[in-house]
């Protein structure tokens, strides 16, 4: 992690889920990372809309140009980047694993910016939606609005021993009646 932000609000994540997979979202308190929380964003985890934004920053949103409340992540970025920021997202809220990602934008001049991006799961809890929370933060120290984000670089932090594959998990999730398909 090069950014100050992102180094922060990683070791206050980390800190807070001890030696479980990730804290609970209730285990984030915004008091503790008050200067930090204009880079701060949380995601929800629903491919099919994009994994919209249930909560954004004041610098996120400025980065942007408008409130992100409901709106698309993934359509922050160019077409043929989405699919690579969509399985990036899905390992941290599912596999439970930090990610770190270099990111290019096209600022309103023409000019390239660049950022980091940290992505950091929540724990998962049976009949409650997935969401997973993280930073976005400017290398330059105030770049115009921003569109077209590319990735540039990402890699997943701390790979715990010993990772439950996901269908699996998602199994030991599920309450109640299951029906199996098998043989007669």
């Amino acid at each position: 992690m090069k950014h100050p932000s992102s180094r922060e609000f990683f070791a206050y994540w980390d800190e807070q889920r001890g030696t479980a997979r990730a804290p609970d979202r209730s285990e984030i308190e915004p008091g503790a990372v008050r200067e930090l929380l204009g880079d701060i964003f949380v995601l929800s985890y629903d491919a099919d809309a994009g994994y919209p934004f249930r909560v954004a920053g004041t610098r996120v949103c400025a980065l942007l140009g408008c409130d992100l409340k409901d709106r698309s992540f993934s359509a922050l970025f160019t077409p043929d980047c989405r699919h690579e920021i969509e399985g990036v997202v899905s390992a941290v809220a599912e596999e439970m694993l930090a990610a770190i990602a270099g990111i290019t934008a096209t600022a309103q001049d023409g000019s390239a910016a660049h950022l980091e991006l940290l992505l950091l799961p929540f724990n998962t809890r049976a009949h409650a939606p997935i969401s997973l929370t993280g930073s976005l933060a400017p290398f330059e120290s105030e770049p115009s609005l921003l569109r077209d984000f590319r990735l540039t670089s990402w890699r997943y932090l701390h790979r715990p021993e010993g990772l439950v594959p996901r269908a699996l998990r998602k199994l030991a999730i599920a309450r109640g009646f299951m029906v199996y398909e098998g043989f007669r």
